[in-house]
């Protein structure tokens, strides 16, 4: 069965979906954004299953932790400021 998409389909290119949801969490990420925040932006703006969103970023914590210690920090110093 051939599905054509404008994007990669969770169903037909899994590989391909988890890395477009990846890039996009990426780009959340330069904007600052908080994961409740990325969840909402890409279940609105690009209809991603905040499930998906979810687990994702849950992987992309787990292969950088030093990463995300430090944009943790980063944007709770912005918020108080």
């Amino acid at each position: 069965m051939f599905h054509e998409h404008q994007f990669p389909c969770l169903h037909c290119q899994p590989h391909d979906y988890i890395r477009m949801v990846q890039h996009m969490i990426e780009r959340c990420l330069l904007f600052h954004m908080s994961r409740d925040d990325c969840v909402k932006a890409l279940e609105k703006h690009a209809e991603i299953e905040p499930i998906i969103t979810l687990t994702v970023w849950k992987e992309l914590l787990k292969e950088n932790k030093a990463f995300f210690q430090q944009y943790f920090q980063a944007i709770s110093r912005a918020v108080q400021q």
